[in-house]
């Protein structure tokens, strides 16, 4: 992982090297233009940092919180905050009228970076749907797009730190490892649906009901 992380951190500081050597301080343009894209170059190391912070803590015992928690509150919640995540069609799936004990806000979060990615992977004005139910056993939470999907080359390694897809969306490759460690936390885990008859992907985290009333 220290590797992975090295090489991801060596290309934004390479960029940043770069324009400041060739910046005319003396040209107001390029001051400005530089500026603006060193910011957002300061911007994807610092939010590559926090995911790695993130990962770290998640081998501590105190990184979950488990308290008796309604799912459906938890499910509604999750929807209202992704709606602020970009212009969607934000579409409630279904509910589990239950309760389960996990910590809410870490599955609050595992949904919202799940939201994030659908979103990276669809237009404006597609639909994206979050729901959750009790099956088999388990209370599933998921998120579903309408997206292109993930390629088959990509499904056995998806979960893995530093795996990355294609196109300027991709990320750094942690999102979906930061969601299995939540779940891992919760000794759950998360699930990629297999290729349906449509396109997107459909994302489920699993829980076992344990306490479930």
């Amino acid at each position: 992982m220290l590797d992975d992380a090295a090489h991801e951190l060596r290309t934004p500081l390479t960029v940043l090297q770069g324009h400041l050597e060739v910046l005319d301080p003396t040209d107001p343009d390029d001051v400005r233009t530089t500026r603006t894209l060193l910011l957002d170059e300061i911007d994807r190391m610092t939010r590559l940092v926090h995911d790695l912070l993130l990962l770290a803590k998640a081998e501590r015992p105190d990184f979950v919180r488990l308290e008796r928690t309604d799912v459906e509150a938890l499910t509604l919640g999750a929807l209202e905050r992704a709606r602020g995540l970009a212009d969607r069609s934000w579409v409630l799936d279904a509910v589990a009228r239950t309760h389960v004990d996990v910590d809410p806000q870490r599955l609050t979060q595992a949904l919202l970076q799940l939201a994030d990615n659908a979103v990276r992977h669809t237009r404006p004005g597609a639909e994206v749907g979050i729901g959750s139910r009790v099956h088999d056993g388990h209370v599933e939470l998921w998120v579903r797009d309408t997206g292109a999907g993930v390629p088959s080359a990509l499904r056995g390694t998806i979960f893995e730190r530093f795996t990355q897809g294609d196109g300027e969306q991709a990320g750094f490759g942690l999102g979906l490892s930061i969601v299995a460690a939540i779940m891992e936390a919760h000794e759950g885990r998360v699930v990629l649906d297999p290729p349906g008859a449509t396109s997107g992907a459909t994302f489920r985290l699993v829980i076992a009901t344990g306490g479930l009333w």
